[in-house]
């Protein structure tokens, strides 16, 4: 598939991911859209794939709707709004539920949908002096309704609350503070720092191991306790028998250096 809105590329065993609408400060449309979407899915399918690095190119992340876009919208229907928040929709599920990390290297402002798009990722990393984060959307009367479950479970009611209820606009250092991002770093070394980090996640870590992690997160949540206990019991047992399990456990047990 041709891309027109974005950028992809593999690196050995991890995917590049750009936004590649610069111009426009990376917001995003429908065939952004459609097209990030379509090349998540492409992504895990693709079993040399072991890890993702999603980005803006410019000098931002994503600012969130493109103008146009919000303008077609609002001319929209009822069922016309529905199946485009579907789209949506299905572009966060299709990064948050990947079995394999997605790192966000926010090296500008990312804000509404764009910070959305950074809160579904595993591991968020951003630029010391250049990331913005916020939610924006009360400000026109909007509001961040799809991303708010997966925002609460990043941060909490209370710091969630406090982001979508007024709107404000945060720095790297406060969004580090509110556990909505994992990283600070210096602007000029933000790409070699994720590069590294994901690097080394993929090394250290068994990627059966990670994505089946990832799993839980994502089907605990549609579970009571006595259902999400026996759910991971079972998938403890079965983890067990996974190749990955075995060969990790043979290597720690023979005190031998394991690399993934």
């Amino acid at each position: 598939m041709e891309f027109t809105q974005l950028s992809f590329s593999i690196i050995g065993n991890i995917a590049r991911v750009t936004l590649n609408r610069p111009a426009k400060r990376n917001a995003l449309n429908d065939k952004l859209i459609r097209e990030l979407t379509d090349i998540f899915i492409q992504i895990s399918k693709n079993e040399n794939i072991k890890a993702v690095i999603l980005s803006g190119a410019g000098e931002a992340f994503c600012s969130g709707a493109d103008l146009e876009y919000l303008r077609q919208i609002s001319s929209y229907s009822i069922e016309e709004n529905q199946e485009d928040s579907r789209r949506l929709l299905r572009l966060y599920q299709s990064i948050y539920e990947l079995r394999k990390p997605v790192v966000a290297m926010v090296n500008g402002p990312a804000l509404a949908g764009g910070c959305g798009l950074a809160t579904v990722c595993d591991f968020i990393i951003a630029s010391e002096q250049e990331a913005k984060f916020g939610y924006p959307e009360v400000k026109i009367g909007f509001i961040p309704a799809i991303v708010l479950i997966y925002l609460i479970k990043r941060i909490g009611e209370g710091k969630a609350r406090e982001l979508v209820l007024t709107g404000k606009i945060i720095t790297a250092k406060e969004a580090l503070t509110i556990g909505l991002i994992n990283n600070m770093v210096n602007h000029d070394d933000l790409e070699n720092y994720a590069i590294n980090f994901v690097n080394e996640l993929i090394e250290i870590n068994s990627g059966t191991a990670m994505g089946l992690c990832k799993e839980m997160f994502t089907t605990f949540g549609s579970m009571d306790t006595k259902q999400a206990l026996e759910y991971a019991a079972n998938l403890n047992a079965f983890t067990r028998l996974t190749p990955d399990c075995k060969k990790g456990i043979n290597s720690f047990l023979n005190k031998e250096k394991i690399k993934w």
